[in-house]
């Protein structure tokens, strides 16, 4: 039986609709707590829940909340923005990427972490099977000692190396892959070590079918993105909005590349909206409107005049790809 977790039980995955597969909704990441950068602290519920809230008015259905333990979940906070909205909310189990556990395990996390002082000693001291336990429980039990299950599994890499306490936690998170089938989804560094991190993945026995490769537009070269794609593994575009990086026609033409090559059913798209300067209610940014009122519109315009079914492929992106994806298959 196939199904999807969400912060209110299992769902359907014919029921989840129109999806942003990677956003941050209320977080307050310890490491950023302690270098005082405001900016990437989402810390106001409400201002959150406004941007939520004008996703919805544009038919936006369901979101994939990719924040894991250390970087400073409020999974009582989003769950009100759930209730709240209407809005579909999975969650994610698992862990972020190396340099932001130098951060310190605040203490309303001890009782679920033990009574290390940082997330780096948590990781160091804890063998494989015992993190793979962890996030085990995250996924069957509940986040940080609540009821509300992850809907997802995650690790992360930094950028263009892999420590050896990150492929700690990618096999922690294979192993709680394989006891729950849990969906895995994958944080690479401005789009690097997918390649390596699907070596380590093999070596595993992970199915790549059961991954989204977050970041890929941060790496806009199509013949890496099709080595993925081979995998069988999803493609998350998800820095949409972000034109710092690239401009969208880059984006948008790595997409066709991996559709002209077969591809359409692996790409995810969204926004990793994480800073309060990207968020339209915290300080004027262009908010989590700005994928389905305005870039959906140019895409589909662009894919027509390339010759696609714009509407087509958009169905997929934001429909059935996350359908697929994000389905746990028991």
């Amino acid at each position: 039986m196939s199904f999807i977790r969400t912060f209110h039980g299992d769902i359907d995955p014919k029921t989840l609709g129109v999806t942003y597969s990677h956003e941050h909704i209320v977080c307050r990441p310890p490491y950023w707590v302690e270098q005082e950068a405001d900016d990437l602290l989402l810390d106001d519920k409400e201002k959150s829940k406004l941007d939520v809230l004008d996703f919805s008015r544009l038919g936006g259905e369901a979101i994939v909340d990719a924040t894991a333990i250390d970087y400073g979940r409020d999974v009582q906070a989003v769950k009100e923005i759930s209730e709240e909205t209407g809005i579909t909310i999975v969650g994610t189990a698992g862990f972020n990427k190396s340099f932001l556990w130098a951060a310190s395990i605040p203490e309303h996390l001890k009782s679920v972490t033990g009574n290390y002082s940082t997330f780096h000693e948590w990781i160091e001291a804890k063998s494989i099977n015992e993190l793979a336990d962890f996030v085990i429980r995250e996924v069957e039990e509940g986040l940080e000692g609540t009821n509300i299950c992850g809907g997802q599994v995650k690790f992360g890499t930094g950028y263009n190396r892999i420590t050896p306490l990150e492929e700690k936690t990618i096999r922690a998170v294979a192993r709680a892959h394989h006891e729950t089938k849990a969906p895995v989804h994958s944080h690479t560094e401005a789009g690097t070590m997918a390649l390596e991190q699907i070596e380590i993945l093999k070596s595993e026995h992970v199915p790549l079918e059961y991954v989204s490769f977050g970041h890929m537009d941060r790496n806009p070269d199509p013949f890496y993105h099709e080595q993925v794609a081979r995998t069988g593994a999803f493609l998350s575009f998800d820095g949409i909005s972000k034109i710092k990086y690239a401009p969208e026609s880059t984006r948008i033409q790595c997409i066709f590349e991996l559709v002209k090559k077969g591809y359409e059913k692996q790409i995810l798209v969204s926004g990793d909206t994480a800073r309060k300067t990207y968020y339209k209610h915290y300080d004027y940014g262009l908010g989590l409107e700005n994928i389905l009122g305005k870039w959906v519109p140019r895409f589909i315009e662009e894919a027509d005049q390339a010759g696609f079914s714009g509407e087509d492929l958009v169905t997929n992106f934001f429909v059935n790809n996350p359908a697929r994806c994000f389905a746990f298959k028991k």
